[in-house]
């Protein structure tokens, strides 16, 4: 090892979040991910894995870093180097700055606390001669937008017996999530004088009347279903976009609507629900009419409590003194994709979820550490 990158997770923190990675797609004029991912990928190939630099397009890129007996049941650790925006933000976004026990700054819980956590967990179990497995750490680019990072891992055949997602948990283990879908209705009306009843058509009421079609909707079906980590199916209405002027009744109206998925449930089932209402509407409504339209959809999670993995996590929790909370995770995240590439998948890392995205952003550092530890442990034992 080299003094220059010492085995310190809350160093390795700090340097990862003083570099900007805003997501271009989500911020204009955001660098991206490279910068960060350069960093990242000469302080690993210093700690002696073999590291590869990928960049997808200009600007963004994904680290893989592989350590350990090549091809034996990998595990792979995972985490996202974009951020979000930093508008508003109550301390200064790209200076870590510690207090009273807590690290500050953009991506200190989501997620870079989370990837230095993996990062030296991996190095540290090496060391130590520790490794029967090998161990992929991967840290990606555009999680925050359509996660192009982990989709091109996954399309390049990327292996694996295990994938950790070290997203915010606050410690606890989390096998689930909801998935969503982002559907687009586009009510049609037609455009007339405002003084002209026995003319016009208000796309714009028409979505009103959806909305409370919806309402019900959510009341007599969704609250029904039901997951026993994460709650309840939802919607709500992202949007509504109609209407030119005063004295005109609106042509058009735009309604944006996201549903958030159980396990169980797709995006396909939850578009064709709302089609449904929609066409429900227009029988009883013969001058109803709606174009509905899935615009993005991602899966849910939901990891067997027999999985091996949840065994290795509770084992290194209970270890290290952490009680081995499972909990469901509010948020969607990468892990659902490598689930469905077949690599069982589940969340793990410091922080809380509740932070990431907002204007005081913060990781306690002792979680930092205590995810290494617990991290480390895993990494030790998997293939064993």
């Amino acid at each position: 090892m080299t003094s220059r990158y010492p085995l310190d997770p809350v160093a390795l923190t700090a340097s990862l979040v003083a570099i900007d990675s805003r997501n271009p797609s989500l911020v204009p004029g955001g660098p991206g991910e490279l910068a960060c991912a350069t960093h990242l990928a000469a302080v690993l190939n210093a700690w002696g894995f073999a590291v590869s630099l990928q960049e997808l397009t200009p600007g963004r890129a994904n680290v893989v870093a592989r350590i350990g007996p090549a091809g034996r049941t990998p595990l792979v650790l995972n985490g996202h180097l974009d951020v979000v925006g930093v508008e508003g933000m109550s301390h200064a976004p790209f200076a870590p700055e510690v207090r009273d026990g807590n690290m500050f700054g953009r991506g200190t819980t989501d997620m870079k606390g989370g990837i230095a956590a993996m990062c030296v967990a991996a190095a540290r179990a090496a060391e130590r001669g520790a490794l029967a497995s090998e161990i992929i750490v991967t840290a990606v680019c555009d999680e925050e937008y359509a996660s192009a990072g982990t989709r091109a891992l996954l399309a390049q055949g990327l292996h694996a017996t295990g994938a950790i997602i070290t997203e915010p948990t606050r410690l606890a283990i989390a096998p689930a999530h909801k998935g969503f879908a982002w559907i687009e209705v586009l009510l049609h009306g037609r455009a007339a004088h405002g003084s002209r009843y026995d003319v016009g058509i208000d796309a714009n009421r028409h979505a009103g009347v959806l909305l409370a079609a919806l309402d019900r909707y959510e009341h007599d079906v969704l609250t029904t279903r039901a997951h026993p980590l994460l709650g309840r199916a939802s919607l709500h209405a992202a949007s509504i976009v109609g209407g030119t002027g005063w004295s005109t009744y609106a042509e058009q109206c735009t309604l944006r609507i996201e549903r958030r998925t159980l396990p169980g449930e797709s995006g396909e089932q939850a578009l064709a629900d709302i089609q449904a209402l929609c066409d429900a509407l227009a029988a009883s409504r013969p001058d109803f009419r709606a174009e509905v339209s899935m615009v993005c959809a991602q899966p849910p999670l939901d990891l067997a409590s027999e999985a091996p993995l949840i065994a290795s996590m509770r084992a290194a929790c209970s270890a290290a003194g952490v009680e081995p909370t499972i909990a469901g995770l509010s948020c969607w995240t990468d892990a659902a994709l490598f689930a469905e590439a077949g690599i069982p998948a589940l969340c793990f890392g410091p922080g809380d979820i509740a932070r990431a995205h907002s204007a005081t952003e913060w990781v306690e550092v002792a979680q930092v550490e205590r995810a290494t530890a617990i991290l480390e442990a895993v990494c030790a034992g998997w293939g064993r």
